[in-house]
């Protein structure tokens, strides 16, 4: 399974960046988000950022990872669990658009 990443960029050296996820500094391909500068949140998947993050953005999807990995060690109870994805507690699950309008379709078809 893939996991995007969120880091932040330390520095911009042409079309990469040095980019610090917790303790860690990895560098990382910034050809996809060339506007990205020092300062951003970017999202990392495997070595490459794929879109610039606002630090809100970048908060929740690093409390959702510490959330998974509370939950594969068996240390997060639910309701630790719900605020590592507060975002999702609470309400029914939505399907993209897209499918959304294909399961429409579907319906009126019946």
């Amino acid at each position: 399974m893939c996991i995007g990443l969120p880091m932040r960029i330390e520095t911009v050296l042409g079309s990469s960046g040095r980019c610090r996820h917790g303790g860690e500094t990895h560098l990382v391909d910034l050809a996809l988000v060339p506007e990205a500068v020092a300062g951003d949140h970017v999202l990392v998947f495997l070595g490459a950022a794929r879109r610039r993050l606002d630090a809100d953005e970048a908060a929740r999807i690093a409390e959702a990872l510490a959330g998974l990995a509370a939950a594969f060690a068996g240390t997060g109870d639910a309701a630790a669990l719900d605020a590592a994805f507060a975002d999702l507690a609470g309400r029914a699950p939505a399907l993209p658009p897209h499918l959304e309008a294909a399961r429409a379709a579907g319906l009126k078809e019946a």
